[in-house]
Order: structure tokens, then C-alpha cells, then sequence
């Protein structure tokens, strides 16, 4: 591997444009691999003593800067020299002098980083150097024309000026979308290319540029849109003639549409006919007949006949059929009915298709009531009915086939007098679905239409499309109108109903089967009569209904909130049936910009009881939204609208910005407290209890605007009803809270969360009654909810078990204590979500000890009373 490290000179000059550009050895550092080779290397530049030669970098070459070395040969030599051995090149272009006169050469790059020398690049066409060649003018009128359904062949004139041209390159572009995409890499040397890998149906624009070694033309005048699809032809042959009649002296006879049309339409077709055994054919019609069914007169009866049919389009008459079987003429007289015919397939899928065919032209005795189809897979011996009762319809969806599967079908009519005679066997079967296979879609359009749509790109000039319900031709232009506009179609209802439910298909000639199938029901139906409904007599969305709220006032503001308005969008507001307008009663005002309408109604009072409305127009669309305000629910409106007028009155002067309320501080007090607002210097607050002043050591700073009052170890003697008033000349306000009832047991359960928490554990206590159990606490009271267990066992008072407290302190005395009062004791105390407990185990050398001091303390004259 060549290590440039150790081949580059230190420093290194060359030329670009009048700059001389100096590389260093230290330019050549970089990290990667070896690089590829350049690419497009081209002479941008050509005189009688230099020519300039171009590249493009490889793709990718990673982080590392890039050098190149260039290389030339005399053509016919096969000796190469470096024309900078010395001299790196950073840039993608270099000029190459000292060129012997009248010799042609040939030039290639090489790509350099740290790491090593790349492979060469590919050589250039041979040069030589002369006087300046400029580039080629631009490639006259483009023509592309038809060839293949995914080939288009593009001619074009040659250049004016097309000295050293070395070819053409051709773009092409989708109609519309200005993406320009090359069409060839290299360029081509005839003024004539096929672009192949087209789309069928899509239409593409094309435009040329031609080269030569000094560079690239102008692009070419576009040429006319065209659309992928196959050159014009004759058509191909029909197929499947069947005999259909005979009544002994004329025969009627049917066939299948050729396979392929040859891109026109199918003007009609010709028939022969001849004698079994005849070599001479004979012409049975001089110009062609349109349709599929003929009946041929004039024959011998008994004779045999082989009939042939050709198709005709612009282009021509097609090959003829092959001859068909021989018919024997003779006249029908079965009772059962003749064959059905023109066996058809549609809507081919994974699992199942459609199948349709036409009606037997010999009934027999009496008219054709039904149908049985069977079917076989391709190469069994057994036909299979699909259908286990005749149908009525000419059309049956065979379902449950295997998908990949080749099958064969026939049909087999039915009358009074029995099944008639089979259909011919149906050309063979793939059950699998097309590649993109498209669905009908059910929509509404822009005017409210009901339509079903159907896109086909595989289209040619001889398609059209053919809508069905119930696999018969639409004809009725009264209630369906067929709108087609190059491979898209749509069936349109013009008037529609409940009748028009059904199963609605549409296929697609002269294509290799392109068909579907849509059953519209009932409940689809009406979600398309309810859009279309929408659409035509549209309607202004809300993202509010109308609504209410209350200002701090007491005034009550009524508003609604649409979509969207217009600037031209105008509305009106009724209360109870008759409009009313902007006024100083009623201030009604419409926000377009955010869709909001309001009124607002600065005194609400019983006279405005009733039901509101607002009704909007804007351009064809409309929307209605009411509220009914009657009975309840105007007297909760009127109630509220009061209450905040009365609210809004009391805070124009002192007022109480949170009413009185209360907590249980950590000392176990309670405390009373209150925030007032709007207060001055000269405002009055007072406390009382039960309409009596409440002194306090300290009066509260009503700048800070909070007011406290402490009660310290609350007692049924604390209940009360506590007021705090607010007093100036502006008005006054009083905030109430009574101390009784649920707030005192509230208060209780609180200081008892305080005491619960603060519980010492139980303690021991001998007196010449017994042994006392105590529990030590920041505040008790008779009120709290406490219980003492033994052993799991809720204890009652009693002269054994007495249970008390003073203010710090819960106590239990076993009085006479004995061997049945060893155990555990629980202290329990109820907080309103907690239980807090405390628990002593008095049994063992715990029990002995308490109960020899209480035997000493008894057995004392006079002993000491221990509380």
C-alpha cells in the first residue's frame, strides 16, 4: 500500500485561474480509508496550448481532504505519465500544458488522502488541443409518442452549433410536478431514445441536452405531455364462438371481445362462415356488426358450419379467430333452455370473484327462472355447484376459493321443464388479487353531491368505464349522472333515497380486468345523506353553546363561542321570542376574530326569567343556540346574581377576606383566625363571645391583615358563638363561628391528633389502693374519645378498674390488684383518623415488684398517699 506520508514532496504549488495555491505535507492528516476514484472527468476547456480538465470528488470519501493527481497518455501509446508528479491538486480542476500539436490524448484522475492513492478514473474520450471549443446550442423540437404501456420513444432535432459532440442526454418529468429525472447516464449518440420503466397512465414531459467535451447545452423546448400507454394497434382476435339458437335454416351465434383492443375502441366485427369440409370461406356481413350476438340466415339445413370472426378498430381488422367447432344445422326443440352465454369475470380476488354471463337466447317451454353455477379447479374431472338453489340474478360472487388457484366455471339455466343444456367452459381462472388493486370510495363532494369514485391508471384511448348496480348497466340519467375525466370516474346521485341501497360495481375495458365493488347499505346512506345534508344547508360549528356566568357585580353575561366567523357574519339575540339590541340594559357585542358573542345584563332580576337564544348567519351556513332559564334554574342564576352584587357591596369597605376558621396550635390551644382586607387606621376590630366583648391583651395590627385569637386548653366552657367585627364609616362586616356541636367535637378530635402524638409511655404508679397506670400528655380532657384495654380487652370503670385524668395526665386503678390483672395494658386514643396507642406489659418481675410495693404501702399504719 503506497504510504503518501513518504511520497509527498513538504510543500507543493499549482495552479488556479492567476492563483498559485500551496499544500503542505501537514494538509495531508486526515482519518478513513483509501478514497475512490473521481468521477465525470471532463476537458472544461480547450485551446491550442492547455486543456482544463474537471472532475467531480468520489461519493462518499469521508472526513479526510483530498488530493489528485492527473494522468495523460497519447492516444494508441498505452504509456501514462503524471503530469503533477510533484504537485498535489486540491482542487477539482487543473490545466494541462505542454501538450505536443496534432496529438490526441486521453487524461484520468486519481484520488489521494493519507492513507493512499485510489483507483484511476475512467478515461476521458480522446482530446486534442485547438482552438476553443464551445459548448453545443440546445437540441431543437422534442416529439415523444407512444410505444408500450411503460415505454415512450422520444425523437429530437439536432443541434444548430455541434462541434464535438459527444451525444445526448435525455430527462423526463411527471406533468405538473417540475421533478426533472435523467432518463440515460451516458450519453446516447442518435437523436432517438426509448425511455423505458415508465408508469402506465401517468403522463411525463421530456427535454434534451446534448454534450460535448467542453460541456453541456442548454435544455431543449419541453415537448407536449404524453401518456404511458401502448401504440395503436389492430385488435387481437375474438373468442369462444358459441352456438346460442337454431331453427334449421339460420343459426345465432356469440363471441368474446378480443383480449386486447389494440389502444381504440372495437368499431365492430366481420364474420365468415363455411360448409364443414368447404375450403372457400364466405362473408356473412359486408360492413361489421356492433354487437356480440348475430343470427347467420340462409343455411342448409342438416349441413355442418364452422363459422371465424375478425375485430375492426383505426387501425385496421385484426387477425380472424380461430374456426369454430363444427355446428350441426338443426332445429332446437328441447323444452329445457339453450345456453347461457358471454361468461365473465370481475373483481377478482385473494379469495373469491364475480362472475357474470347473459341469458340463454333459446328459452325452451317457458321463461328462464334461474341459474346454477359450477366449477372446477383447472385439469379436475368433477364439477362443483357453487349454488345450492337456482339465483335469479345473471351475476353470482363465488366465494371460499384458494387463493393461487386456477378454476373453471360454467353456468347451466333453469326452467318448468328442468336444467337446460351447459354453458361452454369459461377460460381458465387465477384467483388472486392485481397488484394495487384499487376499491370504489363513497363520498360527498364540495356541493353536497353523493358520488362513488373510481381511479384506474392502467387506462388506454379504447377504456371506458361502466357503472352497475346490481351488475346492470346504469342507463336511468334521472336519478345517476357519470362524471369521467381521463382515468377518473364517478357516479353521482342525483336525488337520493332509500331505494337507492345496493350493491354498485364499475369495471374498466380494455384493461386486464380492472374492476370493484361497493354495497352501499342503508346505515352508509344516511351518513352520506347527513354529510350532503351539511354541505348544502351548512351549519356554523360552536366550540361553546350558549352559556352563562356572573361578574363580581352581580351582573350576569350570557355568550356563546362559534368555529369561525366571518367578517360578513351577523346575529341576533332573543329572550323569550323577541330580539333585543345593544343597549345600557342590554350590552351585546361580537368578537369576529375569536368567533365569541356576548350580552351582558347588568341587573339581573325576576322580570328576566325565560328562555335565550342566538341565532347566526354567516354566507350559507347558520347555527341556533338556546338557554332555558324557568323555575330551579333561573331561581339558582337570580340567588347567585344576588349574592355576588351582595359581595361585591360588603367589600367596598372593611371586609373580612377569609371568615373565621380555626386550628389546633402545637401547645394543644386553639386557635381562632380570620383575614381582613380594605382596612384603614381609623377601622375598628373587636372580638366577642356571645354578643360580649372578648378582651385581649393585644389588639391585632390590621395593616398585616390577619387576625388571630388564642383559647388555651379548650372546655365545654370555651363553647360559645365568637364574632369578629370590622367598623368605619364606609361600612362594616362580621365574621361568626360557633364553638358547639360537631366544631367542638372537631376541636376535641384535633387536640386529641396533639395529644396522641405528645403521649409518654405508660408509667407505674403504686398506692395503698392498688397499682395506677398513667399516661402523661400536653393537655386531656373528659371530652377526648380514650380507651384502656386489658389484654386485647376493652376496660369499663368500675370499683376494681377505676379510669380518670386531670389536665396532663390519663390514669387507670386496679384496685386490690390480683393474679387475674397480670397482662398487657393498651392506652388507646382516637384522633378522628388515628388511633394512638401506648402499652405496658405488667406480668412477671414487672407485676411482682408493683404488687409487693402496694402490699408494703397497705401494711402501713398511717402510709403515705402517693398521687
Amino acid at each position: 500500500m503506497l504510504n503518501l506520508a513518504s511520497t509527498f514532496l513538504s510543500a507543493a504549488v499549482h495552479l488556479e485561474g492567476d492563483k498559485e495555491i500551496v499544500i503542505y505535507q501537514d494538509d495531508l492528516e486526515g482519518e478513513g480509508q483509501i478514497p475512490g476514484p473521481p468521477i465525470n472527468v471532463h476537458a472544461s476547456e480547450i485551446s491550442k496550448t492547455y486543456i482544463v480538465l474537471s472532475w467531480d470528488p468520489p461519493a462518499p470519501h469521508g472526513k479526510e481532504p483530498l488530493m489528485y493527481f492527473i494522468e495523460k497518455s497519447i492516444v494508441g501509446s498505452g504509456n501514462w505519465q503524471r503530469v503533477n508528479a510533484q504537485m498535489a491538486v486540491r482542487s477539482p480542476r487543473y490545466a494541462v500544458f505542454d501538450l505536443a500539436e496534432g496529438k490526441s490524448y486521453v487524461f484520468r484522475v486519481l484520488s489521494a488522502n493519507k492513507h493512499g492513492l485510489s483507483d484511476p478514473s475512467e478515461v476521458t474520450p480522446p482530446i486534442q488541443a485547438q482552438d476553443t471549443i464551445v459548448v453545443p446550442s440546445a437540441p431543437g423540437r422534442v416529439l415523444a409518442s407512444r410505444n408500450t404501456k411503460t415505454s415512450v420513444v422520444v425523437q429530437w432535432d439536432r443541434p444548430k452549433r455541434e462541434e464535438g459532440l459527444l451525444g445526448y442526454y435525455v430527462d423526463c418529468c411527471i406533468a405538473g410536478t417540475n421533478n426533472w429525472e435523467p432518463c440515460n447516464h451516458k450519453p446516447i449518440d442518435y437523436n432517438r431514445f426509448v425511455v423505458h420503466g415508465l408508469t402506465t397512465g401517468e403522463q411525463y414531459i421530456f427535454r434534451v441536452k446534448a454534450v460535448n467535451a467542453v460541456g453541456m447545452s442548454e435544455n431543449s423546448q419541453e415537448s407536449d405531455i404524453i401518456k404511458v400507454q401502448a401504440a395503436l394497434t389492430v385488435p387481437s382476435h375474438p373468442y369462444g364462438i358459441t352456438l346460442l339458437s337454431c331453427d334449421g335454416c339460420s343459426m345465432t351465434l356469440g363471441w368474446k371481445v378480443p383480449k386486447f383492443s389494440g389502444g381504440s375502441p372495437i368499431l365492430g366485427y366481420y364474420i365468415d362462415k363455411r360448409e364443414a369440409h368447404h375450403q372457400n370461406w364466405h362473408e356473412v356481413n359486408s360492413s361489421p356488426v356492433k354487437e356480440r350476438i348475430l343470427t347467420v340466415e340462409g343455411l342448409t339445413e342438416g349441413s355442418l358450419y364452422e363459422f371465424k370472426i375478425a375485430a375492426v378498430n383505426l387501425a385496421g381488422i385484426g387477425q380472424p379467430s380461430d374456426p369454430s367447432e363444427h355446428f350441426k344445422c338443426e332445429a332446437w326443440t328441447m323444452p329445457e333452455p339453450g345456453p347461457a352465454y358471454d361468461l365473465t369475470f370481475c373483481e377478482v380476488r385473494d379469495s373469491s370473484l364475480v362472475m357474470l354471463w347473459k341469458a340463454p337466447v333459446y328459452s325452451g317451454s317457458s321463461p328462464v327462472s334461474g341459474y346454477f353455477v359450477d366449477q372446477k379447479e383447472l385439469g379436475a374431472e368433477e364439477w362443483i355447484t357453487v349454488n345450492e338453489k337456482a339465483t335469479a340474478n345473471r351475476y353470482l360472487k363465488v366465494c371460499d376459493l384458494q387463493q393461487g388457484k386456477t378454476y373453471v366455471f360454467r353456468v347451466r339455466a333453469v326452467n318448468t321443464s328442468g336444467v337446460g343444456k351447459p354453458s361452454d367452459t369459461s377460460e381458465p381462472v387465477l384467483v388472486e388479487a392485481r397488484p394495487g388493486t384499487k376499491e370504489i370510495s363513497a363520498g360527498v363532494d364540495e356541493g353536497g353531491n353523493i358520488y362513488l369514485s373510481f381511479d384506474c391508471q392502467e387506462m388506454t384511448d379504447a377504456s371506458h368505464f361502466t357503472w352497475c348496480k346490481s351488475y346492470e348497466e346504469i342507463a336511468d340519467s334521472e336519478k345517476f349522472n357519470i362524471d369521467t375525466v381521463g382515468d377518473h370516474s364517478k357516479l353521482y346521485f342525483k336525488n337520493p333515497d332509500k331505494k337507492d341501497v345496493g350493491t354498485y360495481s364499475v369495471s374498466v375495458s380494455d384493461t386486464d380486468g380492472v374492476s370493484s365493488s361497493l354495497v352501499l347499505d342503508e346505515k352508509e346512506l344516511e351518513r352520506l345523506m347527513a354529510l350532503s345534508n351539511e354541505i348544502k344547508n351548512p351549519t356554523i360549528p360552536l366550540k361553546s353553546e350558549l352559556a352563562y356566568e356572573l361578574f363580581d357585580k352581580g351582573q350576569v353575561r350570557f355568550w356563546l363561542q362559534a368555529e369561525h366567523l366571518s367578517p360578513d357574519a351577523s346575529y341576533r339575540f332573543i329572550i323569550n321570542d323577541r330580539e333585543v339590541s345593544d343597549s345600557e340594559k342590554h350590552r351585546i357585542k361580537c368578537d369576529k376574530s375569536t368567533g365569541i358573542i356576548e350580552m351582558v345584563m347588568d341587573k339581573f332580576t325576576t322580570d328576566n326569567e325565560g328562555t335565550y337564544t342566538v341565532q347566526i348567519h354567516d354566507g350559507k351556513a347558520k347555527s341556533q343556540s338556546s338557554l332555558v332559564l324557568i323555575g330551579d334554574a333561573f331561581k339558582a342564576v337570580l340567588e347567585e346574581a344576588e349574592l355576588q352584587r351582595k359581595e361585591f357591596l360588603r367589600k367596598q369597605g372593611p371586609h373580612f377576606a377569609e371568615y373565621l376558621h380555626w386550628d389546633v396550635t402545637e401547645e394543644c390551644d386553639v386557635r381562632l383566625m380570620c383575614k381582613v382586607a380594605n382596612t384603614k387606621k381609623d377601622t375598628v376590630f373587636k372580638w366577642l363571645k356571645d354578643d360580649v366583648l372578648y378582651e385581649t391583651e393585644k389588639q391585632p395590627d390590621l395593616e398585616k391583615g390577619f387576625c388571630e385569637l388564642l383559647i388555651p386548653k379548650l372546655s365545654k366552657k370555651d363553647q360559645g358563638e365568637y364574632k369578629a367585627t370590622l367598623k368605619d364609616e364606609r361600612g362594616q362586616d362580621v365574621s361568626i363561628l360557633e364553638i358547639a356541636g360537631k366544631v367542638y367535637d372537631d376541636m376535641i378530635l384535633a387536640m386529641s391528633r396533639v395529644c396522641g402524638a405528645s403521649a409518654s409511655p405508660l408509667k407505674i404508679l403504686c398506692t395503698p389502693d392498688g397499682i395506677r397506670l398513667q399516661c402523661f400528655m400536653k393537655y386531656f380532657a373528659e371530652e377526648m374519645k380514650v380507651n384502656w384495654c386489658h389484654k386485647d380487652a376493652k376496660i369499663a370503670s368500675s370499683d376494681h378498674m377505676r379510669i380518670g385524668g386531670s389536665k396532663e395526665m390519663a390514669w387507670l386503678q386496679i384496685c386490690e390488684p390480683a393474679e387475674k390483672d397480670k397482662g398487657k395494658y393498651t392506652f388507646q386514643i382516637f384522633d378522628g383518623k388515628d388511633t394512638h396507642q401506648r402499652t405496658l406489659d405488667l406480668s412477671g418481675q414487672v407485676f411482682d415488684a408493683a404488687f409487693a410495693e402496694f402490699q408494703q404501702l397497705k401494711s402501713w399504719q398511717g402510709g403515705w398517699w402517693f398521687t
